[in-house]
């Protein structure tokens, strides 16, 4: 069985339907910017970009659509794909859970489900991985970090005054996050024997199914997961973003590892009037034969990348058993590549390709297939180089039967510390 088959089916569940106004202005926070872009955008980013998940159901006020629209036109489209039209949420955090759920019921159930805050825009990778590893293995399991302060049981005896009634050891003591992970049709059930029984008090879902009899653990989660709540933390957050570096003093240094990846793709002719290369339609006597729209140079780029970073093939993330990705445009597999390299922290610093083809020629379309690439991945025009070759009438591609493209990638990465030969899954940042 391939890795691909064997790993569960997940589906993202991203609460976007509060008000969220304790941070000030009239703009729920989810809408507002940080580092130039709308915390939703950012959290839709961070989940989309895991290869793990497959499809995210998000759930929005009623009346939020044209602020939800502009989130999603920020995204590239890769990663908008994973999107699934958003449902409207309801009056309390649990109501819009269960729209959410009960969306994802519609559209096909997946097998584990992550309900994730959308005013959580700092969640990760290494994180997102942790839930689905604890929610496949235990069925219900939420993200926790240890608790640094005392804490006190208080009985109010007073407004404002409280007598201790108990401190309990913090040793035990820990501070739930999201994303919290589920077995589908667990999370469900218990969601809908909840309104059932007028049961609409519950603020997270680890405490609904701890109520519905499940059995939740609580695995580790990350301090830099931070919930946007007040306004200093809608501060705090556009700090973080912020494209401006902060001072030496405040940013330790991050050492990178060079990473060099290749890959290759070809593809017969067959009928038809034009090819794809490089993301751009060039004339032809013949076309080629392809589930998706057959760009040979865009396929092998998207190899080299996620060789790079040692994330599969491009048949993993887009399988051609899928009809989805029939005649599909190949930019989105090179966009989703390079969103994968920088989830990681990753820089692209050069991309190469070599087209191996007796016709059609590139030369009159070089510049433009580099601009077009360059745009694709987000990088400057001198990073992308592409060069076309003959096999000198040898072979497939000498006798005309089709065309090829070998490329390669290099990127830097964050250094892994590495501890008797296994990545500790921190990076420096």
């Amino acid at each position: 069985m391939s890795d691909s088959a064997a790993r569960p089916k997940v589906a993202a569940v991203v609460v976007a339907a509060g008000k969220g106004l304790r941070v000030g202005g009239d703009l729920p926070k989810q809408y507002r910017r940080v580092g130039g872009r709308a915390v939703l955008t950012r959290t839709l980013a961070a989940l989309a970009a895991s290869p793990r998940i497959s499809r995210i159901q998000p759930v929005i006020a009623p009346d939020a659509t044209d602020f939800f629209r502009e989130c999603v036109a920020e995204l590239e489209p890769a990663l908008a794909n994973k999107l699934a039209e958003p449902v409207p949420g309801g009056a309390t955090r649990q109501q819009s859970v269960a729209a959410g759920l009960e969306g994802l019921a519609r559209s096909g159930a997946p097998d584990l489900v992550l309900v994730h805050d959308a005013a959580r825009p700092f969640v990760d990778e290494a994180l997102i991985a942790r839930a689905i590893e604890a929610g496949g293995e235990h069925g219900a399991a939420v993200p926790g970090v240890a608790v640094s302060d005392t804490i006190k049981l208080v009985e109010t005896i007073a407004p404002g005054i409280g007598r201790v009634h108990e401190t309990p050891s913090r040793e035990n003591l820990r501070a739930v996050q999201t994303p919290q992970s589920f077995r589908f049709g667990s999370l469900l059930d218990a969601h809908r024997r909840a309104v059932a029984e007028s049961r609409d008090g519950f603020t997270d879902d680890g405490a609904l199914a701890e109520w519905a009899g499940l059995a939740v653990v609580v695995f580790e989660g990350d301090a830099r997961n931070r919930k946007i709540t007040q306004a200093a933390d809608l501060i705090e957050a556009d700090r973080a973003f912020s494209k401006e570096a902060p001072a030496i003093s405040e940013a330790p240094m991050t050492t990178y590892v060079t990473r060099l990846g290749t890959g290759f793709d070809v593809h017969a002719f067959t009928e038809g009037d034009h090819v794809w290369l490089g993301g751009i339609k060039i004339p032809a006597d013949r076309g080629v034969l392809a589930h998706s729209d057959g760009d040979v140079a865009l396929h092998a780029l998207t190899d080299a990348l996620l060789g790079a970073i040692a994330d599969g093939d491009i048949g993993t993330h887009f399988p051609p058993s899928d009809e989805k990705w029939r005649g599909a445009s190949s930019d989105q597999f090179l966009a989703h590549a390079c969103s994968l390299v920088r989830a990681q922290g990753g820089k692209i610093d050069h991309l190469d390709i070599t087209v191996l083809a007796e016709a059609p020629r590139i030369g009159h379309h070089r510049e433009a297939i580099r601009a077009r690439i360059a745009k694709i991945a987000g990088v400057p025009l001198s990073a992308v180089s592409i060069k076309a070759t003959t096999t000198e009438k040898l072979g497939f591609v000498g006798r005309a039967e089709g065309l090829a493209a070998q490329a390669a990638a290099t990127v830097r990465l964050p250094e892994v510390e590495v501890d008797t030969g296994t990545e500790t899954a921190e990076r420096r940042s």
